[in-house]
């Protein structure tokens, strides 16, 4: 038995560590992040979870996180590679590691990231830019300070706008006009304010509603015409909605405030002068979509890009003005001219990832903090109505900008590849160095593999071209069910990635990230039905998961079984801080994910009870409270859920009935059980009533302690293999050959209802 096969794998240590990386993830794990990419999850944990199913049940974790290790006789499969994070870990204890993701987006930027990175000839191609571009960028950003001495611009800031659909006056989309503070308002209140009337920008105070501008026009600060989804036009009442006013074309922007860096380092907030308009109006006619190679890739209907099509943005170029358009193409172009391959690739990269900060959806975030908030934040393409058009080249209190990351993402990467530190010890500062330099060595999808190499590959992970039995671990962190689909975002990014080609979408057929719950789970099976195939029988499949929604859940455990998998145990561990955006916002945040652990169905393994999956939840819950860790209600979920898993067995080869679900052979069949400890795999009696209270489900917002009705959170899985709801059609979304997996639900005590998911 592996050691993560085992209640004595401590998931408290994991956890903790986690916790400390979790602060500074882009410190502790620089090598991936080079680039955005959705849902990444943190390094020691996959570091983690790769020791544990390489060790023994008896050994210390503890310790040999800490140790070095080269485990070259063994290979490890990621086929939902995404940053690259279960490969890089897996290189530095010595694996041979194969990485697959179906979005080109992300194996490039792990290309990059994994492969050959000359520091010396990174600095030196960056000196040629810094001279020759970087100079022809900065000089789009020159403009004057308070004094009408030279200076360079820092930020302008902008305001969407939309005509009155009454008197045709430009309403100006804001909620305020504060637009500037700092982070830390009770040590710093100082506000900048801009006046509705005149333009003038002025300093107020935090917490100072009602305020005079230097002209005499008084005004409510915190007044703005817009509330949510309605504009109100100043000059005539008229209230209306602003998508109708848009009507389905991209807004106008009105550039109403520039922050400038004074020869002398200071900063002032000043409103644009007519040089400033002129500046910009020559970047307009400067810009040739065909000599400068504009992104011409369209926007396609989908969840994420829903919002963005109602306000008018076609194609992925309209996500910036033209004087974005121009710098940005520049550069583009000069970084595509250097000779240099692995130089090209990686200051292409670093490029690409400058893209996020750097377009008409970014905002500002105020002194004090990272001033740029990048396009990502909300997981959707949410129009910003007040949007920041930062240096893209960047000065030295950049933020966002190509010469900061070049420093806080590149070198930081390149030097933490040549010693890979861990996370420090509890009650130390000192990040020791763990594992032998990265490689820097990418080598063709083939088998065997060399010792401790890396090979990658973009595809459909439901066809690897690799052996039978051919890799030893299977780790991973699939998609999961929801509506955050990757390559609807990851778009942005390839669509100038390709120049001078015909534009390509991301989006691909056999992306498993799915919205119906039914086409998830098909898709999941394909790729898992692949991990069984390449696995080795005595291997393991390793993955993390969580998700608030019951089918979500139901969905997976479907995929497990119709691959031919059973989950020998769950494990509670940290995800990510809980102060990261999506977390924050949510009612009931999901902080811990499950890790599911599985091996090929037919091992021997005993019989678990739905009670007893309970218990061992429950236990590993007040584990992780003893050690310290505040638990929402929706972590107790997603630690139950992970355990009840474990209850599953694949279905019998013939229609049997629920009660004489399979067991191994070689195992005593068990004693009938009362249907309050059936297993997860039969349904009780209609006219049974459940022996515990309902659990609040994931996705409720309820409190524990409520007494409202919500969904309990059961797995079943139906009598007959290819059983399930009325809508559910087997055949619907299968892959030519694959077998669809088996039906499970969960059953909820209020049908119907569907609160909208925390993840």
């Amino acid at each position: 038995m592996r050691l993560i096969e085992s209640d004595a794998f401590p998931f408290e240590f994991v956890s903790a560590i986690a916790e400390r990386e979790s602060w500074r993830k882009e410190v502790h794990r620089p090598v991936y992040y080079l680039h955005k990419w959705w849902a990444k999850r943190l390094g020691s944990v996959f570091r983690s979870l790769l020791l544990g199913a390489a060790l023994d049940a008896d050994e210390d974790l503890g310790a040999a996180f800490y140790r070095r290790a080269s485990f070259d006789d063994r290979a490890v499969l990621d086929p939902f590679m995404g940053s690259g994070t279960t490969i890089g870990e897996a290189h530095k204890l010595g694996f041979r590691a194969y990485g697959r993701d179906i979005n080109p987006v992300a194996v490039d930027a792990a290309r990059t990231a994994l492969g050959p990175l000359d520091a010396e000839a990174i600095t030196t191609a960056f000196a040629h830019l810094d001279r020759t571009v970087g100079a022809q960028i900065r000089e789009l950003y020159r403009t004057t300070d308070r004094r009408g001495r030279p200076a360079e611009v820092l930020y302008h800031f902008w305001v969407m706008c939309a005509a009155c659909p009454r008197c045709r006056a430009r309403v100006e989309l804001r909620s305020s006009y504060v637009f500037a503070s700092n982070a830390k308002p009770q040590q710093r209140p100082e506000v900048r304010i801009v006046c509705p009337d005149c333009g003038d920008v002025f300093e107020g105070r935090h917490g100072v509603t009602t305020v005079t501008c230097s002209r005499g026009h008084r005004f409510e600060a915190t007044a703005g015409p817009v509330r949510r989804s309605m504009a109100t036009c100043r000059r005539c009442d008229a209230t209306f909605k602003i998508t109708d006013a848009i009507g389905g074309k991209r807004p106008d922007y009105h550039h109403y405030a520039r922050l400038v860096l004074t020869a002398d380092g200071r900063k002032e907030y000043l409103p644009p002068t007519p040089r400033d308009a002129l500046a910009y109006a020559r970047c307009g006619e400067r810009l040739d979509p065909r000599r400068h190679g504009l992104p011409t890739l369209e926007l396609a209907d989908g969840h994420n890009t829903r919002q963005a099509l109602a306000y008018g943005f076609r194609r992925w170029s309209d996500f910036f003005n033209d004087r974005q358009l121009l710098a940005l193409s520049m550069l583009r172009e000069a970084i595509l001219a250097l000779p240099e391959p692995s130089t090209r690739n990686a200051l292409f990269t670093l490029f690409s990832g400058t893209l996020e900060f750097n377009n008409l959806f970014a905002s500002y975030k105020g002194e004090g903090t990272g001033a740029v908030r990048h396009m990502f934040a909300h997981h959707i393409l949410r129009p910003e109505r007040a949007p920041i058009e930062a240096n893209p080249w960047g000065t030295a209190k950049s933020s966002g900008s190509f010469s900061n990351l070049f420093h806080r993402r590149l070198m930081r990467a390149i030097a933490h590849r040549r010693a890979p530190t861990e996370v420090a010890l509890p009650g130390s500062f000192e990040r020791p160095v763990c594992s032998p330099p990265f490689t820097g060595t990418l080598v063709p999808w083939a088998h065997p593999l060399p010792p401790r190499s890396i090979a990658l590959s973009v595809g459909d992970s439901a066809h690897t071209g690799l052996p039978d039995g051919s890799v030893d671990l299977v780790v991973t962190d699939p998609p999961f069910f929801d509506n955050v689909h990757y390559s609807e975002l990851a778009d942005f990014f390839r669509a100038w990635h390709v120049p001078g080609t015909p534009p390509t979408t991301t989006r691909a057929e056999g992306e498993v990230q799915d919205g119906d719950a039914d086409r998830f789970a098909h898709k999941l099976t394909a790729v898992l039905t692949e991990c069984h195939r390449v696995l080795a029988d005595d291997g393991l499949l390793v993955f993390s998961y969580h998700h608030s929604r019951a089918e979500g859940w139901s969905a997976l455990a479907r995929a497990i079984l119709g691959a031919g998998f059973v989950v020998v145990n769950a494990h509670p561990v940290k995800a990510e801080m809980s102060s990261a955006a999506p977390k924050s916002r949510a009612k009931v945040p999901i902080l811990i994910d499950s890790i599911i652990v599985c091996r090929k169905a037919g091992c021997p393994r005993p019989t678990i009870t739905v009670a007893a999956a309970r218990a061992s939840a429950r236990a590993k819950l007040e584990r992780l409270a003893a050690a310290g860790f505040l638990l929402t209600a929706n972590d107790e979920l997603v630690v139950e859920q992970g355990q009840l898993l474990t209850t599953l067995r694949p279905p019998a080869p013939t229609a049997v009935r629920a009660s004489d679900y399979v067991v191994p052979p070689e195992l005593p069949v068990p004693v009938p059980l009362p249907p309050e400890e059936l297993p997860a795999s039969v349904e009780p009696p209609e006219s049974v009533e459940p022996a515990e209270p309902p659990v609040v489900p994931v996705e409720s917002t309820v409190p524990v302690e409520s007494t409202e009705p919500v969904e309990s959170a059961t797995p079943v899985l139906d009598g007959s293999a290819v059983g399930g709801s009325s809508t559910h059609n087997p055949d619907k979304h299968a892959r030519p050959g694959s077998q669809p997996p088996p039906s499970v639900h969960w059953q909820a005590s209020v049908p119907g209802e569907q609160p909208a998911s925390t993840q």
